[in-house]
């Protein structure tokens, strides 16, 4: 069998038997090198993690369920570390197609906590989707932008660094996360300007794409709808103005830097999109790193335990310019922006 699979003939000719035996150990040995590789095997035979595997993950509950706005998708799970700080902060966005059926806060619960873990508050927003009364254009990057600049009013009362806050974003929470670091370019023409957006000292992007014009077509495949064109209101030639606002691509230079990790085997969101905005980011003269993590496809990322979080949990640190000994005794004197 091992033979067939990897195109070894057996010997039709007769042979010695002190041969026969010395070329069967031989085979046993390429057989068995083969199907254990060395660490290699073909992704078809790999499971990867699931929407469900990745909400069924133990996580330990929020200190604080805040909301920053009056509808009752309009929340923040607050997660704190240990020590009086001040702490630094990531703000955590999940995805989900930007569509409520798909995924929620508890799809980011667990690497919310494993970050808390390592030092770092989190702030792990809901937000409404296209799909949600008042979702979609604009109210979806609103949401999104007043869960960031709500950290100004609960700073004080949770000792929160506001001068070490980074975004990280999964999916379509990586475009969401791409787009809050972007959105202090926006004109003040546009329905989602808001004036002194907090500012954020980068962003890590989990399998998220950049360029919703080019992932369009393939978010349709992927999430079995019009996605892009319903959380737009329109096409490119209907509303361009809507994607020159709401696309991180188009909002270049963000003028922070960004870390855009994905799985080599992602389906969802393949490395190509993030190889292209990586490109265009580091040609308007953004500091961009692209990390593809090898035996991951498009859920790793949100478990702790996946080959993806030390890539991540390393991704955080540098843009927050922690090291392990800090993040969790060290802390700077807390300041306001």
């Amino acid at each position: 069998m091992v033979m067939a699979m990897y195109g070894l003939n057996a010997n039709p000719l007769p042979a010695k038997p002190q041969k026969m035996k010395r070329r069967g150990w031989m085979l046993l040995f390429i057989g068995m090198a083969l199907l254990s590789g060395y660490g290699w095997e073909r992704p078809a035979q790999r499971r990867f993690l699931t929407p469900a595997d990745i909400n069924a993950l133990p996580s330990k509950p929020p200190d604080h369920r805040l909301f920053y706005g009056r509808g009752s998708l309009q929340f923040g799970d607050l997660r704190l570390p240990k020590g009086s700080g001040p702490h630094p902060v990531a703000i955590v966005i999940h995805g989900g197609c930007w569509l409520s059926r798909f995924a929620d806060v508890r799809n980011t619960a667990a690497l919310a906590d494993a970050l808390r873990d390592a030092g770092i508050a989190t702030w792990n927003i809901e937000y409404r989707r296209l799909d949600d009364p008042g979702g979609g254009w604009p109210g979806t990057f609103q949401d999104v932008a007043r869960a960031t600049d709500h950290l100004r009013s609960i700073a004080g009362r949770y000792h929160l660094d506001l001068h070490r806050v980074v975004v990280i974003g999964h999916s379509s929470g990586g475009h969401l996360a791409l787009w809050v670091a972007a959105r202090h370019r926006l004109p003040r023409t546009s329905a989602l300007y808001t004036p002194r957006p907090l500012p954020v000292q980068g962003v890590v992007a989990l399998g998220g794409p950049g360029d919703l014009r080019r992932f369009m077509q393939h978010a349709r495949s992927v999430c079995g709808d019009r996605v892009v064109t319903k959380l737009l209101g329109g096409s490119p030639d209907e509303v361009p103005d809507r994607y020159r606002h709401a696309s991180p691509i188009e909002l270049l230079p963000l003028g922070v830097p960004q870390i855009l990790i994905t799985g080599k085997y992602d389906r969802a969101v393949p490395p190509e999109y993030g190889r292209a905005y990586a490109e265009a980011a580091r040609k308007s003269g953004d500091t961009v790193r692209l990390i593809i993590v090898d035996r991951a496809a498009h859920h790793e990322y949100n478990a702790p335990q996946a080959v993806t979080w030390p890539v991540i949990k390393s991704a955080v640190f540098s843009l927050l310019k922690l090291d392990d000994s800090e993040s969790s005794n060290g802390h700077r004197k807390r300041s306001s922006p």
